[in-house]
């Protein structure tokens, strides 16, 4: 199977979405690429190269929105589901909106997925296990989840689960790790790689919030785009969930160090009282996207860092 026709990509003009729109538009057999995204967010820069083309649309709206999700979803081939609020402090401090985002959007998207059937990729996240029993953490193990954030993100899974059992729609659903890499915005509810790039480049002391010993498994934008593509042309992966990382433990001290040294900043490392809600440790088994799928990443994270260096460097973050 290869991917063709008409393609949905939720926050497409987003840090991850805009790249599976990238490599979406490399297809030749894709006649077409919508993005659905209220930029509220996203960029409209991340996806400008596209506007103007016959094979693009832009559609300024949010996946609240069920009229709207009705029209753009008709002869929709695939749906990449990449909109979310999709951070945990936010949804600490605003959980109804949390919900009403990644969850009943999600649930619309599913609805209309239904009726075209349309073959759907969610994007989840590692926050639905909250803190881990055991490590590498496996698809199997029990989610606990410890923010608003992942209760969303673990429902919307179930959905669309549910769907797949329930309708015979074809959904896979891809609980991504820690993602890095161009276009990731640099706000105080950033990425942590975001933030201790631009705060070195700056001069600025990389602040972290405990004792550093928090640990996370880092994974490229653009390996994320491949998994997602993979996923889609995988009809053993529909109606299952996937871990998508590295299976590399980083500690966020560790990763403070390595950014410092790659450039060359002359900064101090401060330490802050723990936030809310934060995971202690975190790692992937990736053992069933390696077997189901034949996903391998390929960017380490030093190449991986190096990279996003130089491009924040040059300024176009």
């Amino acid at each position: 199977m290869s991917l063709n026709g008409k393609i949905l990509v939720t926050g497409g003009a987003g840090f991850i979405g805009s790249h599976i729109v990238d490599a979406l538009m490399e297809i030749r057999d894709v006649d077409e690429v919508v993005v659905i995204d209220d930029l509220s967010t996203g960029k409209a820069w991340n996806i400008k190269h596209h506007i103007g083309s016959d094979r693009f649309r832009f559609v300024k709206d949010n996946i609240r929105n069920r009229g709207v999700i009705h029209e753009v979803m008709k002869d929709v081939n695939y749906v990449f589901h990449e909109a979310a609020m999709a951070n945990v402090p936010l949804s600490l401090k605003d959980p109804h909106r949390c919900y009403e985002i990644n969850v009943a959007g999600t649930l619309n998207l599913l609805e209309e997925a239904r009726i075209q059937d349309s073959i759907f990729i969610y994007a989840s996240s590692c926050a639905v296990y909250g803190n881990p029993r055991s490590l590498p953490v496996r698809e199997d193990h029990p989610p606990r989840p410890i923010s608003p954030y992942g209760a969303s993100k673990l429902s919307a899974e179930a959905l669309c689960l549910a769907y797949n059992e329930a309708y015979g729609l074809k959904s896979a659903c891809l609980r991504y790790f820690n993602v890095y890499g161009p276009r990731q915005a640099y706000s105080q509810y950033a990425g942590v790689i975001t933030i201790f790039t631009n705060r070195a480049l700056r001069g600025e002391d990389l602040i972290i919030y405990g004792d550093g010993m928090q640990t996370r498994d880092f994974i490229y934008v653009r390996d994320i785009v491949e998994a997602n593509l993979l996923a889609a042309e995988c009809e053993d992966a529909y109606g299952k969930v996937f871990n998508v990382g590295t299976g590399k433990e980083t500690s966020i001290i560790e990763l403070a160090l390595k950014i410092r040294e790659i450039t060359g900043a002359d900064v101090q490392i401060i330490h802050k009282p723990p936030l809310k809600g934060d995971i202690r440790r975190s790692v992937a088994d990736i053992s069933r996207m390696k077997r189901i799928i034949g996903f391998t990443p390929r960017t380490s994270l030093r190449d991986g860092l190096s990279s996003f260096i130089k491009y924040v460097s040059s300024g176009l973050q």
